[in-house]
């Protein structure tokens, strides 16, 4: 059967369903706001045990992440993404998921080559374009300075 792209257009319109785009818009914003403000609510608690506000935004971090990371492993992040969306791609929540998620499905092939070598599989190019940009700034910086 031969198909133009827009016969093939038409096609998909009329057999998927509507996207919900108001109900999910209201999800991602309710979740992402929770996740911000239960970063808010362990800043305020680490500032309380006398924590510096840089310490406590470290201890903040460092807390979302492991509490992504362990949902992420219980299979609970997964799900909470399917009905939130984009409201869980908080930065460090979400990098946190797509480190462990990809560790936890190559398990199966081992410690070494399943799951050490794909937990770097997002976290790897990221790391090396920072590093890289960081350099090249870094050198540029220099330039400047020594005219």
């Amino acid at each position: 059967m031969s198909m133009t792209n827009q016969d093939y257009g038409r096609l998909v319109n009329e057999r998927s369903k509507p996207s919900p785009i108001g109900k999910n818009m209201v999800w991602a914003f309710l979740v992402g706001g929770a996740i911000c403000a239960a970063g808010q609510g362990l800043m305020n608690l680490y500032q309380s045990y006398g924590l510096e506000k840089e310490q406590a935004g470290t201890a903040v971090s460092v807390t979302l992440i492991l509490a992504a990371a362990l949902l992420t492993g219980l299979g609970v992040f997964d799900k909470l993404a399917k009905r939130a969306g984009a409201g869980t791609l908080v930065p460090i929540t979400g990098f946190a998921n797509a480190m462990v998620s990809p560790a936890l499905e190559f398990k199966s092939e081992g410690l070494i080559t399943g799951t050490a070598a794909k937990l770097f599989t997002v976290a790897g190019p990221v790391l090396v374009f920072g590093i890289s940009a960081s350099v090249i700034y870094g050198l540029v910086l220099v330039l400047l300075r020594s005219l």
